[in-house]
């Protein structure tokens, strides 16, 4: 098997449920602290625009497409529509595991990747995901 050095996202795209906002909150002021440009639906989405419109430009324009797995994610279709099976994503899609779920549901493609577990420790969690991008992230500091 190849290894392959995983360079930084140019810009993510964040593909979760509404319900798991409060985690992608958590989640989004460690990427920001880090210097990752992302693509968030509740900062990135205003009045008046076309949601669909907007949402399309993201995902052309975003390098890494990261999914929040939870039995909420599992159940949105809005989560399934996205980009699992664009050819461009292929080893820059991230499923961040933030509960203990049915995955399959979405896609069995995900399966392909390495999860990017959450479910116990935030700060571990933290800690696997910037790695992927080559990133450490401080050991004294504490997420809240």
């Amino acid at each position: 098997m190849r290894r392959i050095r995983l360079r930084r996202p140019k810009e993510l795209f964040l593909s979760h449920a509404h319900a798991d906002r409060r985690f992608v909150n958590r989640l989004v002021a460690v990427l920001r602290s880090h210097g990752i440009s992302y693509w968030y639906s509740k900062t990135h989405l205003i009045g008046a625009q076309q949601w669909h419109d907007e949402i399309g430009r993201a995902l052309d324009r975003c390098d890494w497409f990261l999914i929040v797995l939870s039995p909420k994610a599992t159940k949105s279709e809005w989560v399934k529509r996205y980009a699992l099976n664009e050819r461009r994503y292929r080893g820059k899609i991230v499923p961040v595991l933030l509960k203990s779920c049915n995955h399959n549901r979405l896609s069995w493609t995900l399966s392909e990747y390495q999860m990017v577990d959450f479910r116990a420790d935030f700060q571990q969690g933290t800690r696997k995901l910037l790695k992927a991008w080559g990133l450490k992230a401080p050991t004294q500091a504490r997420e809240r």
